[in-house]
């Protein structure tokens, strides 16, 4: 199983490799860090939608689901302490990416996968247990610690184990596993919704333990990256083995030269204030963007549909099961499109991929919004055929998501930084994207309770500015080394502004 494949270095030298059965296992089983986390945030909107778990944690919806009838379409599922449960996880998993960070450079990459599986598994067996919702929320705290570490070391792994020339498709294997998560959980919702005696939401929850399992075990034998290796270790004999394996060949010496120099005597002086160095102006682009990108990931509105799908379809009029498949019907197509993306975004590349996404998420929300917003009013729903609509809508939606924002949003951020602040800038991203998707969710039913079918216009206006930003701002990265990202940078037409005025020196601002 192998794809010939030679690269240029900076030298002007050849990387010979190829993609080898031993990186695409390693890679495989390292990307069950994103099963786990679209496992979690399918199970979250599942189980918050069946009426045992509201009736058992959050009587008080329960009660305003099954009888008060003046309560708006809106906002019948308005709760702190409900968007407490779904929120709490992130905020967990926002300060642990710091941590992360730590880990992931000093020890490496396989270390911190896991150590997230570990966390991960402790966190499902306290969840599948609660019998009050202290215990429910304490169990969301470790899970994000498990999702803080996964989230920070499987997107470096899959980068640094990839090919140039594939590394997108690769690194895009991290949103696929996101999705396959998802949709694992959302048909595991459906299922145990039918289960009699009302506790098919502790069976979802506690399904979690299977891929954490996974991961904790199988991370045990996965190899440690040749890039953390050097940068660790400075084994530069151990990094060549790996790299001979890895690639399948033997004549690796052009590609650890372009390795060794990335990790010098200069970047091992800064890399202890890693955090200090990527303020510097040298690296103002990559730090743009390893804010911006995770922030504009998380303003598309995706969340809406992946934490509260069930819940938005039962403000729409559907039944508890309906509900449930129609979330089925989300995950295929938003899995099926993250694979789409992995097929084409070395060819495309990334920016096409973002635009065209963008473009197709906005349409989709506009109509959504502008459905809602003549046909659904307070109390009564949609007739079928606009639930329907709304349902092939947002399928259109999920779809521009999966092939762009979703799988790029992890993919841009892990590919731009050199290896002296490579984790430091990752785990920028994983806390930015940890913080935001905090708010959008402590906050996304109270919005919807207030703005209604506005929601969907908020969101799609952050669609048209991050679209335009991607257009004027991200240079193309498809098919660039690692260890020569940074002319990307000094050939745009706007950041070679910044980063040509400074030189190789550290002290530059």
């Amino acid at each position: 199983m192998a794809v010939g494949l030679a690269i240029t270095s900076q030298n002007g030298q050849k990387n010979n490799g190829r993609v080898t059965l031993y990186v695409v296992l390693s890679c495989m089983m390292a990307a069950m860090g994103g099963v786990i986390f679209g496992y979690d945030i399918g199970i979250t909107g599942g189980v918050t939608s069946m009426e045992p778990f509201l009736k058992k944690f959050f009587h008080e919806i329960y009660l305003q689901m099954k009888s008060d009838v003046k309560v708006s379409n809106y906002c019948k599922f308005n709760s702190q302490l409900l968007t407490s449960f779904t929120s709490s996880l992130y905020v967990a998993g926002f300060f642990t990416s710091f941590l992360a960070s730590y880990v992931t450079r000093v020890f490496g990459r396989k270390p911190s996968i896991v150590a997230g599986g570990a966390a991960f598994l402790a966190g499902t067996a306290l969840g599948g247990a609660a019998f009050n919702v202290y215990m429910l929320i304490v169990g969301r705290l470790l899970l994000g610690v498990g999702v803080g570490f996964a989230n920070q070391a499987v997107p470096l792994y899959l980068s640094e184990m990839a090919l140039p020339r594939f590394r997108g498709a690769i690194n895009n294997g991290f949103q696929l596993s996101i999705g396959i998560g998802a949709l694992s959980a959302n048909l595991i919702n459906y299922g145990t919704e039918k289960i009699k005696g009302g506790y098919g939401w502790r069976v979802s929850l506690a399904m979690a333990a299977v891929p954490a399992s996974f991961l904790t075990l199988g991370a045990l034998f996965l190899p440690e990256t040749p890039n953390s290796l050097i940068q660790t270790s400075q084994d530069n004999q151990k990094a060549k083995l790996i790299l001979q394996r890895i690639r399948g060949v033997e004549d690796v010496q052009a590609e650890l030269d372009d390795l060794t120099k990335a990790s010098s005597s200069t970047s091992k002086t800064i890399e202890q204030q890693s955090f200090k160095i990527i303020l510097k102006r040298r690296y103002r682009p990559q730090l743009v963007m390893a804010i911006a990108i995770p922030f504009f990931q998380q303003v598309t509105g995706i969340n809406v549909i992946a934490f509260y799908a069930p819940l938005l379809f039962r403000t729409l009029g559907l039944g508890e099961s309906a509900s449930l498949l129609s979330s089925v019907m989300t995950g295929i197509v938003g899995t099926g499109s993250t694979f789409i993306s992995m097929l084409i975004v070395d060819k495309h590349g990334r920016r096409t991929l973002f635009i065209v996404g963008g473009i197709q998420m906005l349409v989709s929300q506009c109509i959504v919004g502008g459905i809602m917003a003549v046909h659904l009013k307070d109390h009564g729903g949609l007739s079928k055929g606009y639930a329907y609509m709304v349902l092939v809508m947002i399928c259109i939606y999920v779809a521009g998501f999966g092939w762009s924002w979703g799988p790029l949003g992890w993919l841009v951020p892990s590919e731009i930084f050199p290896l002296e602040i490579r984790s430091a800038g990752q785990s920028i991203t994983v806390a930015v994207s940890f913080l935001f998707t905090f708010v959008i969710a402590q906050t996304f039913l109270a919005m919807l309770c207030h703005f209604k079918s506005g929601i969907f216009f908020f969101f799609g206006g952050w669609v048209v500015v991050m679209t335009v930003f991607v257009y004027y701002f991200l240079p193309e990265t498809k098919n660039v080394p690692l260890e020569r990202m940074e002319k990307v940078w000094q050939e745009h037409w706007f950041w070679k502004g910044i980063v040509g005025k400074t030189n190789d020196s550290y002290d530059a601002l």
